[in-house]
């Protein structure tokens, strides 16, 4: 509020015991401060104008209007950049310094508001009204206790800035005055710009009083919050500061026991086995520069546990030992055709690799992939490999890794960092040669961790292989001597970068003659002696073993049929305990038994030739099944039902198949509003199992022809192929462990494409004299095959 009545001004002068304050006066900006009045205030002065208006005050009475500048980066304000409201103060000392600053000492008398200015170049003068602050008469019980409070959060946060004396605590315990308090306590906050001239504004004495106990509760909180920041500080340094004391004084004390030689012995033990280990040129670097390293460390360093694990790989990896190749292609082939019986194509590969390494000891790792159902032998395979060449064998599990970090490592910021099963297992087996043989790699996963797949393609490239990079060790590794074999059930899931780096070996099964054959001479010796029985204590018949095969199993491997083998032994191991004397024979007629009832029964499946059902064949990780399509009609309006969990390729065919069967009415024999009239119901058991794949397509055209025409489907034929509109049949894969299915399956002929034809040559030769195959182009010739005519119903 200004004054306006000259009554009013000189009373409040005199109640200030202040002279007369003129109307016109100097003006001086001031930066990053806020006067409030009854304060004391040094000021160094070094702009001109404002020189010029602090010696025009000095030359009067001393009085001129201070002023807060909203920028105090600017070096030269105008009028708009200064606030208007400020305080009048009155110079009580001027010292002029060497360097043209002067040293002012301003007492803050009265607030005041700016009218206008009157001069703006040499400096600023304005004209000024004093503004009139609220008197408070008397002090109530709650400004009392506001005006406290304040005054003790004051003493606190001048007690942890190290600021408290008692003659402070005197002048705060000595004003009565609300505002005169709160302009004190404001002068002294650590508050911003802003803040302060806000404070300066308020009239009010108790309203500026309130805000002021606002502020300095903030001030408070943050000033407690640094005070505690501060005391962990100190107390953290001076408990390092203790630690390292201990330290040097246990170090002194193990030195004057002679105790300070076992880390020399250690660092000369290290220094040694890196001479040993001939390493390449980086990788001793490297060493050489750790070893400094934990040379310069204490002891009991947490870092000087790291760097000694990370020594220990680097000694212990086969940087340079590799184990000889002492090949002799007749031995290898003796032993492959010892420890396996069939698998002629992989064993002609295995040997053809052997012949090339000998000829060419340079030759750089080859990558092979052996991919069929489980049990055909993929593993031990690759275990008769390595003793064929006289190497290491090294096997890991590829299955449900979803982690990077598996196969390159762990970077050694990482607490328990280790390197990739890569280098683990390479250290394990001590040669940088070794047959490293990495199963399931068709069910490696990926996630946020990354990808393991992506990993993979350095190691297995021979390209890139030999300077393999792990995160541990990050030093690169030479595994282009590495003879790497992977195992998968199928390719579908193997990334096409990865698989484009392998060479595909299939093992699609065993035939019954080559299981039992496998049996007499590998399975059963094997479990006799795992039961501790004797060859002479047991005999198991040929026929018994036949028996197993085809009744008791049904698989594409040998897991199974060794089981019920282990089964057979354990039953007699009993015996044997019990008191009883062998010899045991066992034959078809007491396989029961031993075993209980048979579990499959592959030619009852289909009793008799049905209307309707079709025999398939499809390629499972199993190996290859025979696959049944059921046709039935039933009353409606032409509608197609697809049931048996078939996927969208199938579902295709069916529709596919619907459609060639809708365009040939005439042709095939079937009534035209058949399809009007009924609907269409196509299932393939079992409805349990997802199903999908073209392969079933003739299949379920036959059925559906069989169905419309009445005519009977030979239970003796199988049939696999893709078909188009128009009738053709289109080649397929995996006719090899299809044929073998169709074969356990009790299946006498199977219907094939005619471009599968060339496959015919990867068939065996006893599978193929027990089966008869009939290459098709079109659906004609499968009709003609698969339906049994009758002077009924003949298909035309």
């Amino acid at each position: 509020m200004a004054v306006t009545d000259k009554d009013d001004l000189i009373s409040i002068l005199e109640e200030n015991g202040i002279d007369q304050i003129p109307d016109i006066l100097p003006l001086m900006p001031v930066r990053d401060v806020v006067i409030f009045s009854d304060t004391l205030f040094p000021l160094f002065v070094g702009r001109e104008k404002s020189v010029n208006a602090v010696e025009e005050a000095v030359a009067k009475d001393g009085y001129l209007f201070l002023v807060t500048q909203k920028d105090p980066r600017e070096e030269d304000p105008d009028a708009d950049q200064l606030f208007r409201v400020g305080t009048i103060g009155r110079v009580l000392r001027m010292i002029k310094l060497p360097d043209g600053r002067v040293k002012t000492l301003v007492q803050g008398v009265v607030k005041g508001r700016i009218v206008r200015y009157t001069r703006k170049r040499t400096s600023f003068r304005v004209k000024v009204d004093v503004i009139e602050e609220h008197t408070v008469s008397a002090v109530s019980t709650e400004v009392e206790a506001l005006m406290r409070n304040v005054c003790e959060l004051s003493e606190k946060i001048l007690s942890f800035r190290g600021e408290f004396t008692n003659e402070v605590g005197v002048i705060l315990e000595s004003i009565k005055d609300p505002g005169k308090l709160a302009d004190l306590v404001a002068s002294n906050l650590r508050l911003k710009i802003e803040e302060s001239q806000e404070l300066l504004e308020i009239i009010d004495p108790l309203e500026r009083l309130l805000k002021v106990n606002e502020l300095i509760s903030h001030e408070f909180d943050l000033t407690s919050m640094q005070a505690k920041i501060q005391s962990n500080v100190k107390f953290e340094i001076s408990k390092h500061q203790r630690d390292y004391f201990l330290r040097e004084q246990k170090r002194a004390i193990s030195k004057e026991l002679g105790e300070d030689q076992d880390k020399t012995r250690e660092v000369d033990k290290y220094r040694k086995k890196i001479k040993k280990a001939k390493m390449p040129k980086k990788a001793k670097k490297e060493a050489l520069k750790q070893l400094h390293r934990m040379d310069q460390m204490h002891s009991d360093s947490g870092e000087m546990t790291i760097v000694r694990t990370y020594l220990d790989w680097l000694v212990e990896m086969p940087w340079s030992k590799s184990s000889p190749d002492r090949i002799n292609i007749k031995k290898a082939q003796t032993v492959l055709d010892r420890d396996h019986y069939g698998l002629k194509k992989v064993k002609d590969r295995v040997l053809e690799y052997l012949s090339v390494r000998k000829l060419n000891p340079e030759i750089k790792g080859q990558i092979l992939c052996f991919v069929g159902p489980p049990g055909v032998g993929k593993t031990s395979l690759g275990q008769a490999i390595a003793r064929a060449m006289r190497r290491k064998f090294v096997r890991i599990s590829l299955g449900g890794i979803r982690d990077e970090a598996e196969i390159r490592g762990h970077r050694r910021t990482y607490i328990g960092a280790l390197p990739g099963r890569i280098l683990q297992g390479l250290k394990q087996c001590g040669t940088n040669n070794p047959v490293f043989m990495m199963d399931e790699i068709d069910k490696i996963g990926s996630d946020f961790r990354g990808d393991p797949s992506s990993a993979l393609l350095e190691a297995l490239d021979p390209e890139q292989n030999f300077a393999f990079s792990d995160h541990y060790l990050n030093l690169p590794f030479d595994l282009s001597k590495v003879m790497f074999i992977l195992t998968a059930n199928m390719t579908d899931t193997i990334p096409s970068a990865l698989l484009d780096r392998m060479e595909l070996l299939s093992l699609s099964g065993y035939t019954e003659e080559e299981k039992r054959i496998i049996a007499e001479k590998h399975l059963l010796p094997r479990q006799i002696k795992a039961n501790g029985l004797k060859p002479k204590i047991i005999k198991v018949k040929s026929g018994a073993i036949s028996k197993i095969i085809t009744e008791y199993t049904n698989e594409a491997g040998l897991r199974n049929l060794e089981r019920e083998l282990a089964t057979l032994c354990r039953k007699n191991a009993r015996k044997l305990a019990e008191g009883e004397k062998g010899p045991f024979t066992i034959t078809n007629k007491n396989m029961t038994e031993y075993l209980g009832l048979p579990k499959y029964y592959p030619e009852l499946d289909q009793e008799e030739s049905q209307v309707g059902l079709v025999t398939g064949l499809a390629c499972t990780q199993a190996g290859g099944e025979v696959l049944y399509v059921e046709v039935t009609l039933i009353n409606g309006k032409g509608e197609l039902i697809l049931t048996g969990q078939i996927g969208d390729v199938m579902q295709e065919s069916a529709r596919a198949a619907m459609s060639y069967a809708k365009a040939n009415l005439k042709i095939l024999g079937i009534k035209e509003n058949m399809f009007e009239r009924r609907d269409i119901h196509i299932h393939v058991p079992a409805g349990a199992i997802p199903k999908d794949g073209p392969s079933a397509g003739i299949a379920m055209a036959t059925a559906l022809v069989s169905a419309l025409t009445e005519t009977p489907v030979n239970k003796d034929v199988a049939m696999t192929g893709e078909i188009s509109l128009r009738g053709r049949v289109l080649p397929i894969g995996g006719l090899k462990e299809k044929a073998m299915g169709a074969l356990r399956g009790g299946i006498k002929t199977i219907i094939i494409p005619e471009k599968n034809k060339r496959d015919l040559s990867e068939i065996p030769a006893k599978i193929k004299r027990k089966l008869k195959f009939v290459s098709v182009q079109n659906m004609d010739v499968v009709l003609q095959t698969a339906m049994i005519k009758s002077p009924k119903n003949e298909y035309k």
